[in-house]
């Protein structure tokens, strides 16, 4: 409990400090007057629009692992797979590369009574895909390499390569996982014998029994996997769905500033490289480098003065009113799923 706690502490402090580094470097020698300026003169009633995108893609979260448990046959209620989804947003959003958010949801899961066996087989096929069609639309602008995304990319183009390799190694180790659980064993095992004697490193035992234990997680997902094809390729889809939607916040915010020019096809496609680029980086919800990507991409298209502005109201919609709704509904998930039941 001690080491929990701890972990938490250091989880708080440090979003503190990104946070409040972010802060700094966005706004240092910024007019803060003109900036409010050109918020106010903007057609708000687009961000409502922005919000209403930000609930259905947590949403279409709830949907999936609805969908999935309830094709394993295990008995779930909707409402609280909405309330699953909003603990995994909000924990992602506030750890280092959102590694907080499926445990947070396994704890939930089982207190609410699910099958631990189950509920781990249905949140590992939810990170693959949602990786996975990351992956998928970023490797078609590789290969399609239309002039007019590469020419905002162009000064951000190492973060995109670096951001997409390091997504595809962790979904082919992923992968591995799943569909050869004794090779990823015995890999694992060896590189922590091997850095155990060469760094004089101690507990390695335990280590190699915490890795045997993650690996028993996958055991039967490669078999789900061969079993339910057609299950998995629609999940895929309501997972580009859902990823597309939020992506698309951005286009909603430029056209709320009038700076739409590129289109909906163009500006979504940028922001999926800045998502691709930061997603396995390990800070939370990528901030910090989201806001430095950001202006160097979006200066070109929405000038100097107008690119920070709509920086605030894009950044503000997609990930900090995602997660002051993910934190509100963690709350609820709390009451009803765990203190609820704790005092029946």
């Amino acid at each position: 409990m001690t080491g929990k706690r701890n972990r938490n502490i250091f989880n708080a402090l440090f979003l503190t400090a990104v946070f409040a580094v972010t802060m700094c470097s966005v706004f240092y020698n910024e007019d803060l007057g003109s900036i409010i300026g050109y918020i106010k003169s903007a057609d708000s009633r687009y961000w409502l629009i922005g919000v209403i995108f930000v609930i259905i893609f947590i949403e279409s979260e709830s949907v999936i692992i609805y969908y999935m448990f309830r094709s394993l046959g295990e008995s779930v209620k909707l409402t609280h797979c909405c309330l699953y989804s909003f603990v995994g947003f909000f924990f992602c959003l506030v750890t280092p590369s959102a590694t907080g958010g499926q445990p947070a949801q396994l704890y939930f899961m089982k207190k609410d009574g699910l099958s631990l066996t189950i509920s781990t087989m249905v949140l590992v096929i939810v990170t693959i895909t949602y990786k996975m069609v990351l992956v998928a639309v970023g490797i078609i602008v590789f290969v399609l390499r239309p002039a007019r995304i590469f020419y905002y990319l162009k000064p951000v183009m190492p973060w995109c390569v670096l951001g997409m390799v390091l997504n595809i190694i962790c979904i082919l180790v992923m992968l591995l996982f799943v569909f050869h659980p004794l090779f990823a064993r015995n890999t694992a095992t060896f590189i922590i014998y091997t850095a155990s004697r060469l760094f004089n490193l101690k507990n390695s035992k335990k280590y190699i029994d915490k890795v045997s234990s993650a690996m028993d997680k996958y055991r039967d997902t490669a078999e789900y996997f061969s079993s339910h094809k057609f299950i998995i390729w629609n999940v895929f889809c309501i997972t580009t769905f859902q990823r597309i939607l939020l992506f698309a916040v951005t286009y909603i915010t430029c056209l709320s500033f009038g700076t739409a020019s590129e289109g909906i096809v163009v500006i979504t496609s940028l922001q999926v490289m800045i998502s691709a680029a930061v997603d396995m980086l390990p800070l939370p919800g990528g901030m910090g480098i989201t806001e430095k990507l950001f202006k160097e991409i979006f200066t070109p298209l929405c000038g100097g003065s107008l690119v920070l502005p709509v920086m605030i109201v894009s950044r503000g919609l997609s990930y900090y009113t995602q997660l002051f709704i993910s934190a509100v509904m963690s709350v609820v998930a709390y009451i009803k799923i765990i203190y609820r039941k704790g005092i029946q």
